[in-house]
């Protein structure tokens, strides 16, 4: 494994990675059996994981109505002038109903994700967003219901053996 930008992840490691995305909870030693590892080497892994930045923490999934956060919604935030970005981002992070802030490309500027109890909460932190310094205008878009919505991260599929993807010359190229 290659501790820079882009960690070098073999196929244990992205079995391991799947397991533990999976669940967590599980004891070292189940995890291991189902990875073929023993649970100081499983260990060992998930401390190097660690370290690389590839494992970023460990939360607990909730389910949002069931905590009484009713309404999930999109907001599109358009910003006239990309020096309000820093610090549209720095107030947003302040926000807990924002669950993800993104720099995107299109109509808009950035896409946030939000959950709130109402429709009265929604109204209140479209208001505070758009009151914002640099913030010319937001969309909204109230999610009715949720088909799909994952935590987990599909892995890439390794190149086979470790071996790194060839080169292409200019005879297969063509």
């Amino acid at each position: 494994m290659n501790v820079g930008h882009t960690p070098l992840l073999d196929e244990t490691d992205r079995r391991l990675l799947e397991e533990l995305q999976s669940d967590s909870k599980r004891s070292l030693k189940e995890i291991g059996a189902a990875v073929g590892l023993s649970a100081p080497s499983v260990m060992e892994r998930v401390r190097k994981l660690e370290s690389a930045g590839v494992i970023k923490g460990y939360q607990a999934l909730l389910d949002a109505r069931a905590v009484g956060l009713d309404v999930s919604a999109f907001i599109g935030v358009s910003i006239t002038n990309p020096g309000h970005l820093g610090d549209f981002e720095r107030q947003i992070d302040a926000i807990p109903q924002v669950m993800e802030c993104h720099h995107v490309t299109g109509g808009h500027t950035v896409l946030l994700k939000v959950k709130t109890r109402n429709t009265t909460d929604l109204e209140q932190l479209i208001s505070r967003v758009r009151s914002m310094d640099g913030v010319v205008s937001t969309e909204t878009m109230v999610v009715l219901s949720t088909h799909t919505e994952r935590a987990q991260i599909a892995l890439p599929a390794s190149e086979p053996d470790g071996a790194k993807p060839k080169k292409r010359t200019r005879r297969q190229a063509s």
